[in-house]
């Protein structure tokens, strides 16, 4: 079947036949000419993210900014709601505006924020969008997000980038919290509580009871679990304190010698402390940037076609180096990432996973040395023997000498058994395979030897003990001190035969 010459120019560019769509252009067909339904070639180019032909139609005059279509939009549009990012980057690389706004009086950030393309979102606002511009119809990019996008993005990105979350819209007065409600958005809601949305505002239809009913019942919930997580973890610092606390007083009562028990006792307390310090206030790794770098960050690789979320974090606007993850509950990207500690309410990473191995391995020692009191008190005020007596003559003497202590023992022995096997996971990894928990937990099933065999892990049980503690030895050995908050790719090294380089 032949059709006309405008309909046949115009199905090449929906399919990409660049060259077809050169000899009809060639041949005299006028590029701003739009079809029947007042769509132009640009428009079917861009929507298709038909880059080379993008190119070829705006050398060969079309309007960058022309509008068509049943909404009205310019190609930037098209391509916008279709969250083809690299056909945005070169839209505006020739001119096009984003501030434009379509029939439906939306601009292409807010199109970007309602259909999810949070690349985009992040591309357009560091391009200079105003992360609070509202549409013709009042509603800016955040309130969007709430209503449409049921999930963390591009919501959790719009609020690292400081949007005014209690901003009401023109014919509403609703917030972005609001609309998240009207919407059943419960991953935003969250999101909106966590960032102080004021959950009292009202808008100019007095339904707002039904919501603010709905917002105190989630808000009460979340604070009901909040609440219950927090004492479960204080009941689990409450055991360990317990348990030094019961050891000074195991040792204050059976009077051991001070050089050979209570010495070495108090030196274990203050390496303990301090290890346990330093996991705590440390810096486990924090990757930090600037609001102009972090703009800088995303237009770059959004410039470069690498601006995907695997790589670049939502959150924190930043270029995520290899081995790092973004935490979730310190809500930060960590370098090096192990995993989040709630013993030390701080995450384990590159700057501090070496101090918090120094603190498991005091924390045994001391859990040893309880249950060493333990037995030195039952020889001296427990009357019983335990070759004469047997096991379970043995155990309910001094069950019955000392309740409490008893207690103390089987409390201890339990924390030495998951310690011990925390230390011993923790001490595998590093000397053995040389990744993080993380990276482990990700490569859950896979052969051993695929883990050992990946980049920059392992090189050896010594070579990587020695590089993880930093052994030096007064200079007589020199370790691999890596800086993981600026490691972003590896590549290939023929020439020196070790595997892989760090660039």
């Amino acid at each position: 079947m032949l059709h006309p010459p405008d309909m046949r120019v115009h199905l090449c560019a929906l399919y990409g036949i660049i060259e077809r769509c050169r000899e009809l252009v060639e041949a005299g067909y006028d590029v701003q000419q739009p079809d029947k339904e007042n769509v132009t070639l640009l428009h079917w180019a861009a929507i298709n993210n038909r880059i080379d032909l993008v190119k070829y139609y705006i050398s060969k005059g079309a309007m960058v900014d022309q509008l068509g279509g049943d909404l009205n939009s310019t190609p930037l549009h098209w391509a916008t709601r279709q969250g083809h990012l690299t056909m945005v980057v070169q839209l505006l690389k020739y001119g096009s505006d984003p501030s434009l706004i379509d029939g439906e009086g939306c601009s292409c950030v807010h199109l970007a924020a309602q259909f999810g393309h949070t690349s985009i979102v992040a591309y357009l606002i560091a391009k200079g969008q105003d992360v609070d511009m509202m549409d013709q119809n009042g509603m800016t990019p955040l309130m969007w997000a709430a209503y449409r996008t049921h999930s963390v993005d591009p919501t959790r990105l719009l609020l690292t980038f400081n949007v005014s979350v209690n901003l009401g819209d023109k014919y509403h007065k609703n917030t972005a919290l609001h609309w998240a409600v009207l919407a059943g958005n419960t991953t935003v809601i969250t999101l909106l509580l966590d960032s102080n949305s004021n959950v009292d505002a009202q808008n100019i239809k007095v339904k707002g009871l039904c919501i603010l009913f709905n917002l105190i019942v989630w808000k009460y919930i979340k604070s009901i679990f909040c609440l219950t997580l927090s004492r479960l973890l204080t009941g689990c610092e409450t055991n360990i304190s317990l348990c030094y606390l019961g050891e000074l007083s195991l040792n204050s009562s059976v009077h051991l010698p001070f050089a050979t028990v209570h010495l070495p006792f108090l030196l274990n307390s203050v390496c303990l402390f301090y290890n346990f310090g330093k996991s705590w206030k440390s810096d486990p790794g924090i990757i930090k940037a600037s609001e102009e770098q972090k703009k800088k960050t995303i237009v770059e690789l959004a410039e470069t076609g690498s601006l995907d979320l695997s790589i670049f974090c939502s959150t924190c606007l930043i270029r995520k180096p290899i081995r790092s993850k973004h935490c979730a509950v310190c809500n930060r990207c960590i370098a090096k990432f192990d995993h989040h500690c709630p013993w030390v309410g701080n995450c384990v990473g590159s700057g501090n996973h070496r101090y918090f191995m120094g603190y498991l391995f005091f924390l045994l020692c001391m859990i040893s040395w309880m249950i060493y009191g333990c037995i030195c008190y039952w020889r001296i005020h427990c009357a019983t023997n335990y070759t004469k007596d047997g096991f379970w003559l043995y155990l309910t003497q001094i069950a019955s000498c000392s309740p409490w202590m008893f207690w103390m023992f089987l409390n201890s022995v339990f924390h030495f058994m998951w310690v011990a096997v925390l230390i011993m996971c923790q001490l595998y990894q590093i000397a053995g395979l040389g990744i993080t928990t993380n990276e482990r937990m990700n490569l859950l099933g896979q052969d051993v030897n695929i883990l050992i065999s990946l980049p920059l892990c392992s090189h050896g049980c010594v070579r990587n003990l020695i590089d993880f503690f930093e052994i030096r030895c007064c200079g007589l050995i020199r370790p691999k001190a890596i800086d993981w908050t600026t490691q972003y790719t590896i590549e290939y090294d023929q020439t020196s035969g070790s595997g892989y380089q760090l660039v």
